[in-house]
């Protein structure tokens, strides 16, 4: 299949992370699962640069890829830059997808309207976090069918993150759902 069309240039090929754009629009909601909270106290300075996905509930728009990671910035306007990426094993290409945080409640609270790729804004919540070093992180989306664990390295110790998956599970996640990512170093692409 071709990305040229009639029209001429070839289009960017975003697929698997700009679903998630769409799936937000579909939930059409910015707030928090029933019965959890923001994190309060919080520092987004602390949190700003690169986060990555140790394990996940699987959604269209993630599923297959590896390597899956956020970069989240501040902005002068006191908004978040959001840069997502993922390895795509089967296109054997990084996808990317760009877009803007802007807090629900105010700095100190880690809840975030995000927009990426669309124009309809998706809830994206930490729920828990290390407050004391910033290098973990429990993310949640507008349901409980939105989960991220998340670490500032690649790898996270076995123990923590069983932790963080029996407070997932306390906070009603279906846990057993979970997958892990692969943050290994990509394979080299086949040529031909």
């Amino acid at each position: 299949m071709s990305d040229r069309t009639a029209a001429g240039p070839r289009l960017p090929r975003f697929r698997p992370l700009t679903l998630l754009a769409g799936l937000f629009a579909l939930a059409g909601c910015t707030g928090l699962p029933s019965g959890l909270s923001a994190v309060r106290d919080f520092d987004v300075t602390r949190f700003a640069g690169t986060w990555y996905a140790i394990m996940r509930l699987d959604h269209s728009f993630e599923r297959g890829m590896t390597n899956v990671r956020a970069t989240y910035g501040l902005r002068d306007d006191g908004t978040v830059s959001v840069h997502n990426r993922g390895w795509n094993p089967r296109r054997c290409a990084w996808s990317s997808i760009t877009g803007t945080a802007r807090f629900r409640e105010g700095p100190d609270v880690a809840s975030f309207k995000v927009t990426l790729g669309s124009p309809i804004a998706g809830g994206l919540h930490i729920i828990a976090l290390d407050k004391e070093n910033y290098q973990w992180a429990l993310a949640s989306g507008p349901t409980r069918g939105y989960l991220w664990i998340l670490s500032r390295s690649p790898n996270m110790p076995d123990e923590q993150r069983k932790d963080l998956m029996r407070m997932a599970r306390d906070f009603g996640f279906p846990v057993e759902d979970l997958v892990r990512v692969d943050q290994s170093e990509p394979p080299p692409c086949k040529s031909g």
